[in-house]
């Protein structure tokens, strides 16, 4: 076997594996039900539309499928909550990414993967979490799965919030480039609005 099919063939493994995991996470939480699965497939499409490797396009989708796996150790009252939480709940959920990444730092073979899913809620101005770190400093996959995580959050429903439209998602993506997201991958995104990343919104939501 080549090194490129064994590689395939882990990768395959690897989301038989992940489909189980995040499988436990959505039946604990509700809101999160089909989210992960969403969300690795508008990162996967969006490593396809910037021309990045089919290693790191592979290594990101499965981040994504994981990137939530930390509200495992959140507690229910918290993620089921109606309504929005309190300044002590926010603290509580702000602590998934840290959950996740020690949940899969455990494994030599997600030391990469970790990572990404440690800082997928950074912004690029800095002002997001767990470190507050900025820019370039982080990961090229966790500043993907921020802005796919966001379009899945902002288009389904929550109780807290009425689900925007596709056309007020793309406004509220625009207006944030440079501060919550970065704005090369974002304008990558919003060139391929209508032809890719819209069409692939609504079939998710047909599923």
């Amino acid at each position: 076997m080549s090194k490129a099919d064994s590689k395939a063939e882990d990768y395959i493994d690897y989301h038989e594996i992940i489909e189980c995991i995040t499988g436990a996470l959505d039946a604990k939480d509700k809101y999160t039900a089909n989210h992960s699965w969403r969300v690795s497939e508008l990162a996967m499409r969006i490593c396809e539309i910037i021309g990045l490797s089919n290693n790191d396009s592979n290594e990101i989708h499965i981040a994504a499928h994981l990137h939530d796996i930390g509200k495992i150790g959140i507690p229910d009252s918290i993620l089921n909550k109606e309504g929005e939480l309190t300044p002590y709940e926010w603290e509580m959920m702000k602590k998934h990414p840290v959950i996740g990444y020690e949940i899969l730092n455990k494994s030599s073979r997600m030391k990469q993967i970790s990572g990404i899913v440690l800082h997928h809620h950074e912004r690029y101005d800095g002002r997001g979490y767990p470190n507050g770190i900025k820019g370039n400093d982080i990961p090229l996959g966790s500043r993907i799965i921020a802005i796919c995580d966001s379009i899945d959050a902002m288009t389904t429903h929550r109780s807290y919030r009425s689900i925007l439209s596709l056309e007020e998602c793309y406004i509220e993506i625009e207006k944030n480039l440079g501060f919550m997201y970065d704005p090369f991958i974002g304008k990558y995104i919003l060139e391929h609005w209508d032809n890719v990343i819209k069409p692939l919104i609504n079939l998710e939501k047909d599923t």
